[in-house]
């Protein structure tokens, strides 16, 4: 298998909601850990996406080296027992896993950037612990814990994006609230999308992770 779409969106930007619409159209779809139908070896279910991204990358120089069973990755961050990783933000990554797929189309998963930061705030320990004490690019130590910092890291993100691939027509940025949305990613990928709903809703949010 070689990878035919990548999302870049930061999480709580309806990562879940698409990773479910991806699957139900037929791609192999890794959200954020391997599940057992992703792993290409049993020692692999589990394992985050963004750890195998870069083992393949400097191991092989394809990022998706390890992923031989994946298709489509809808989220790919890692911030866990004080491991921070952020493909989504490494554009020479993301230029090596183009390199390596031909034909591979990156999505930008976003919603209006103060409804995603009270979506990380109201998120277990995202918003209130774990993003301010870790070092994420655009967010160092000690920044993230008001929802103006984390709306400026947020708008930062989407704007780096749109100014690396500007230009180019193998990337797509929506909306998860905007009803056109399916139809959009539907038309980028030339693939239909029977579904699409919300999942992993919080109280202060009505759409995915």
């Amino acid at each position: 298998m070689t990878l035919v779409a990548v999302n870049l969106g930061l999480p709580k930007s309806g990562t879940t909601t698409l990773a479910k619409a991806l699957r139900m159209a037929g791609l192999n779809v890794a959200d954020h850990r391997l599940r057992g139908r992703n792993a290409a070896e049993p020692g692999q279910k589990g394992l985050y996406v963004a750890e195998l991204l870069y083992r393949g990358y400097f191991q092989t120089g394809d990022p998706a080296a390890l992923l031989p069973n994946v298709q489509a990755i809808s989220e790919m961050s890692m911030l866990h027992d004080g491991l921070s990783v952020w493909p989504q933000t490494d554009l020479a990554l993301i230029r090596a896993i183009r390199d390596h797929n031909p034909g591979v189309r990156f999505l930008a998963s976003r919603r209006d950037a103060f409804a995603m930061s009270q979506s990380m705030l109201a998120w277990s320990n995202l918003g209130t612990t774990r993003l301010p004490a870790s070092n994420i690019p655009g967010l160092p130590v000690g920044f993230g814990e008001t929802s103006k910092e984390r709306e400026i890291w947020i708008e930062g993100h989407y704007a780096t994006l749109a100014e690396a691939f500007a230009g180019r027509d193998d990337y797509l940025e929506f909306d998860v609230a905007n009803p056109e949305a399916p139809a959009r990613i539907a038309a980028f990928l030339g693939r239909d999308l029977p579904w699409w709903g919300h999942l992993n809703a919080n109280r202060l949010s009505e759409t995915a992770r």
